[in-house]
């Protein structure tokens, strides 16, 4: 997880504590629809320090300001807050990528992107975030989606977005280039950034990736760049519960390293 810059670092935690956010938010989820609490899980990141967790009061509601690669409708809401410049960031997007070729064709899993530039971090960042958001202003959602994929596709791990390919990535999702360049050169997209760094710090972000899971009016937490194996565990246990097959006995409990810098 890419911390804020005052975060230290802890150690491994387990799958189980992974995953047991979802086994709490499940008992929950579907048995009282009629209940307004909502139920927290939030598991120590690599850069957190034991008094440093923080504890999300939640995301602001899904719109249609959002950018939502699935059925918007879905039952299970994954609410990811990234940097385009964030190594874990880019580790993360493959990770979700793979989730929504696995569960998102049935339209029961949906994936909600938003901006959360990390400027002290990635100079860099808010800047990438103006231009994802307007080619989606200019392109509509598929655009959007393709020239995330590409910012995160095109840079090395541990490299900066090349800025001066922004342009050529929004001609190749179908974008009008001096369509771009204007909304880039008036600051048009620069407010949503503000905006959207403002909403995930109210929701008690302090890094990135940082995914909140939502069923009904209940969530949990995802923080950090967790593998695809324990996202897939969190989704295929909230699944089972939908189907009627949820059974606690087949979780199984290993050890998940941690991210570091």
């Amino acid at each position: 997880m890419e911390p804020s810059p005052t975060q230290s670092n802890s150690p491994a935690v387990p799958i189980a504590i992974i995953v047991g956010f979802a086994m709490i938010a499940i008992a929950i989820f579907f048995t009282s629809n009629s209940s307004n609490q909502q139920t927290q899980g939030v598991v120590n990141t690599p850069q957190a320090s034991e008094e440093e967790v923080v504890s999300s009061s939640g995301p602001r509601p899904v719109d249609d300001t959002d950018y939502i690669r699935g059925n918007p409708n879905a039952p299970i809401l994954l609410i990811e807050y990234s940097d385009y410049d964030c190594p874990f960031c880019k580790q993360f997007h493959d990770t979700m990528n793979q989730i929504m070729d696995e569960f998102g064709v049935d339209g029961r899993v949906a994936w909600v992107y938003r901006q959360f530039p990390l400027e002290q971090l990635h100079p860099n960042s808010p800047r990438i975030s103006e231009a994802a958001l307007c080619v989606g202003d200019i392109g509509g959602s598929t655009a959007f989606w393709q020239f995330s994929d590409l910012v995160f596709e095109q840079r090395e791990l541990e490299s900066q977005t090349n800025m001066v390919k922004l342009p050529d990535y929004a001609e190749r999702v179908g974008v009008d280039r001096s369509e771009y360049t204007t909304c880039m050169q008036g600051g048009r997209m620069q407010q949503a950034v503000t905006d959207s760094l403002k909403d995930g710090f109210d929701a008690g972000i302090r890094g990135t990736p940082y995914t909140f899971v939502v069923a009904g009016n209940q969530q949990a937490v995802i923080n950090g760049a967790r593998s695809y194996e324990a996202v897939r565990g969190i989704v295929t246990t909230l699944v089972d519960q939908l189907d009627g097959n949820f059974d606690p006995e087949a979780i199984p409990v290993s050890e998940v390293p941690v991210e570091s810098e």
